[in-house]
């Protein structure tokens, strides 16, 4: 694959508890940061309910449109874990109990003292065409089926997941960034910042007020692929603080 080609993804956090509150979504950070590294840029994230055909109709409309799609939540062994079958209905095929995975599952219980229930045979089932996603902590598998990645919600089983899949991924262009900050309110910036970003629409430019202390100010921050034109327009924003009267300086000053 070109490394100037851009490789998208969307995460899915899946789960009645994120929309409630009782369960705080630490999975979507770890996510972007690996994916990040190996160039994958997250474009999209949902969190949404567990109720099938919201699943089906999300995960439709999201994996047509980005290279990845990496879903968190709902493969556990209880009535509401839903996700496997929502793929496998998604994707138009069955879903049964995966040899591999029942026998990986069976051991692993039988290795632990714990007795391999009805309940906890529900995480062997994978849909038709699914490979598993090794789990080497709880050994329950996640799976990939076309370019959709599903993974436990639990964050520590999810990044061993995520860790052990990082081969099947094929990375592109690795994001680039840029910051300059000065001692200048946002709102006097605001507007050429815009013309300066209409200009260069290749580059994202975000702009993020700061206070340390008495002393405020504003850091931008610039991501792009395209190391020569991101210099460049560093270069533009830094010309136009110095013509504010003020001084831009490299990196962030709240760090």
């Amino acid at each position: 694959m070109s490394d100037t080609k851009l490789v998208t993804a969307c995460v899915l956090l899946i789960g009645d508890e994120i929309l409630s509150g009782r369960t705080r979504d630490s999975n979507l950070g770890y996510i972007a940061t690996h994916l990040n590294r190996i160039g994958v840029q997250v474009r999209e994230a949902r969190v949404i309910p567990d109720i099938e055909e919201t699943i089906v109709a999300t995960l439709n409309e999201v994996r047509a449109r980005y290279d990845y799609v990496f879903t968190t939540g709902g493969i556990g062994p209880t009535h509401d874990d839903i996700t496997a079958d929502a793929v496998a209905k998604a994707f138009g095929v069955g879903i049964d109990y995966h040899p591999e995975a029942v026998k990986l599952l069976g051991d692993h219980y039988a290795a632990t003292g714990g007795e391999f229930t009805k309940a906890r045979m529900r995480m062997a089932r994978l849909p038709e065409g699914a490979t598993m996603i090794e789990n080497p902590l709880s050994k329950a598998p996640g799976f990939q089926i076309g370019n959709v990645f599903v993974m436990a919600g639990v964050p520590m089983v999810m990044q061993v997941m995520l860790d052990s899949l990082t081969g099947r991924l094929k990375g592109g262009a690795a994001m680039q960034s840029r910051t300059v900050t000065a001692q200048i309110g946002e709102g006097t910036i605001a507007e050429k910042l815009g013309d300066l970003q209409a200009r260069h629409p290749d580059v994202g430019i975000g702009s993020y007020p700061y206070y340390k202390g008495k002393v405020f100010g504003t850091s931008i921050v610039m991501r792009a692929v395209d190391s020569t034109e991101l210099d460049i327009v560093a270069g533009e924003v830094a010309e136009m603080m110095r013509g504010f009267g003020v001084e831009p300086a490299i990196g962030d000053p709240t760090s």
